[in-house]
């Protein structure tokens, strides 16, 4: 009893003893809650604003009078702001699908990235860990490289939702052999989840290899592409088939704030609490390996938003994952559409695939953490 009562003062105290045992995060803070909802508030204003911004710029400019008229015209609600066919068409049939897409699926890679940090305890932990990213990448060239057999006979009017099928399939399928290698008599192992996610990196990249030894000349641009990652791909109907697949999961991590927070602790300390960290093991290895194969399936491979976006909130605001899960999911959309709005700016007529752009900012960034800790 004495020692339950000790574990729940260290767990909810934001004092010294909690900072210690969050050493591999400092300087990590644990706010106090007052500080949440202004923080949350600041965050999400800079993400309507950049939102804003995103689908106004561009080789058509759209004033924001103009795209709250065109807006509201789909509501049946005329307002006195002219603007032209070609600008309504440009907001409803390309921008605001591909923001829209970007907004889900940064927050999904944020958000999946903060749940790996606080399960390995590790801030370097990143949604590329667990193989996701190259298993759906495995198949989506594979996809591609067979692309004529499989886009024929029963799935002759539905090829357009080939690729991403198969990247959703690859990475379900990934996250699956994972937990299976790493459950030994009803728990998961940690050191496994990270050894067998290293190795199935290992082995998809090697079938990638092979797939683009044995692909054609467009082939290999088209896979060359996808694995540089870009929104350009974003439909009204391919929103209506990953977003479900990225939120839904993210529903059974509601009121997971706390949990973490204990896990932090240890997993004894955690279960001391009250909490079932096998439970909760599995609930995040599922969910990351769901959201992030549906994100990759649509946009291919986009790097180190993951990784960033969770250590930027955690080092500003702190470690306490009641804050550090949703600022870190609207940090990861403001990153991915800045970015895509940098590559569709930058170069005009041209565009930058967004993977280039995050992993020129990602990169650094890793690299300065590096030399920090050394």
């Amino acid at each position: 009893m004495y020692e339950t009562a000790r574990i729940r003062t260290i767990v909810n105290r934001s004092g010294s003893a909690t900072r210690r045992r969050l050493g591999s995060f400092a300087p990590a803070r644990l706010l106090a809650i007052p500080f949440r909802k202004p923080a949350i508030a600041i965050l999400a204003a800079v993400l309507a604003a950049v939102v804003i911004l995103a689908v106004g710029v561009g080789a058509v400019q759209i004033s924001v009078p103009q795209i709250i008229a065109i807006i509201a015209s789909k509501a049946g609600i005329t307002l006195p702001f002219a603007y032209e066919a070609q600008q309504e068409s440009v907001l409803m049939a390309i921008r605001l699908p591909r923001v829209l897409l970007g907004l889900f699926v940064g927050a999904g890679l944020a958000v999946s990235g903060a749940l790996l940090q606080g399960l390995f305890r590790n801030p370097l932990a990143d949604p590329g860990l667990l193989g996701v990213s190259s298993g759906a990448a495995f198949f989506a060239v594979l996809a591609i490289v067979l692309g004529d057999s499989v886009s024929s006979g029963a799935f002759a009017g539905y090829s357009h939702f080939g690729l991403p099928f198969a990247a959703f399939a690859g990475g379900s399928l990934t996250i699956a052999c994972v937990y299976l290698i790493a459950k030994r008599h009803g728990s998961l192992d940690t050191a496994t989840i990270l050894l067998a996610g290293i190795a199935i990196n290992a082995l998809a990249s090697a079938g990638i290899g092979l797939l683009i030894f044995a692909a054609d000349d467009a082939q290999l641009r088209t896979i060359t592409f996808w694995n540089l990652g870009s929104l350009a791909g974003a439909t009204w109907q391919s929103l209506l088939v990953v977003v479900p697949l990225m939120v839904l999961p993210l529903l059974f991590l509601r009121n997971i704030g706390r949990q973490l927070n204990a896990l932090m602790l240890g997993d004894a300390e955690a279960e001391h609490l009250g909490i079932d960290t096998e439970r909760l093991k599995r609930r995040m290895i599922l969910v990351v390996g769901l959201v992030v194969g549906a994100g990759v399936s649509i946009t291919g491979m986009i790097g180190f938003v993951g990784l960033v976006a969770p250590h930027l909130v955690r080092l500003t605001l702190g470690a306490d994952h009641r804050t550090l899960l949703p600022a870190s999911a609207i940090l990861g959309a403001v990153l991915i559409i800045g970015a895509d709005l940098v590559g569709r700016t930058a170069v005009a007529p041209a565009e930058l695939p967004i993977g280039v752009i995050t992993a020129a900012v990602g990169a650094p960034f890793f690299l300065w953490m590096l030399l920090r800790k050394r």
